[in-house]
């Protein structure tokens, strides 16, 4: 048990630090956006053709940017980035979380405030993901007044959240009849 969570604790510091780049990456990328457009090719890499645009995409959140005269539409980026920065911090989050209640259960019990606190809250998170994507591409599509936002939401961080929250309530009917239990010695 102490090497699946020596793993689980290194496996989810490297995706938090991972995540947490790829979110200053995007917030870099999206203010050359707006103050040098001609640099965003340093923080992000296009595959755009002029029939069919650039797919931006993280985490279900996924905008088709227009190409005008070989440069992608910068404002359609924009927004992407914003969304996208929101996403991957969100996300980040997540993984700290779960970085901490492998921390603090090391040589306690997992049924801590604490941890419950912290399930609670990769719950909401993984629930905002979607609703964060789905909002972003409400907004591209009315800045950009064109099709250019692909309105899709992978249910998959829904689901996920609702299951953590399910298990979020195990755990606190545990830490329940572990306190029952502390009572009774």
């Amino acid at each position: 048990m102490k090497a699946i969570n020596t793993l689980g604790k290194i496996i989810a510091k490297i995706l938090e630090v991972f995540h947490w780049v790829g979110a200053a990456l995007m917030a870099a990328a999206t203010i050359c956006s707006v103050t040098a457009p001609n640099k965003v090719n340093y923080f992000v890499g296009f595959d755009a053709k002029e029939c069919c645009g650039a797919n931006l995409e993280v985490y279900g959140f996924e905008v088709n940017a227009p190409v005008i005269n070989g440069n992608v539409d910068m404002t359609s980026f924009m927004i992407f980035g914003i969304g996208a920065f929101i996403i991957l911090a969100v996300v980040a989050m997540v993984f700290r979380n779960l970085y901490l209640i492998f921390k603090k259960s090391e040589n306690a019990t997992p049924f801590q405030k604490d941890n419950i606190r912290m399930m609670r809250e990769i719950g909401y998170f993984s629930i905002a993901v979607p609703v964060i994507g789905l909002i972003m591409s409400i907004f591209v599509r009315l800045v950009t007044g064109v099709e250019t936002a692909e309105v899709s939401i992978d249910t998959t961080g829904i689901l996920m959240g609702i299951i953590v929250l399910c298990l979020t309530q195990f755990f606190i009917r545990g830490a329940e009849l572990e306190k029952d239990v502390d009572g009774l010695l």
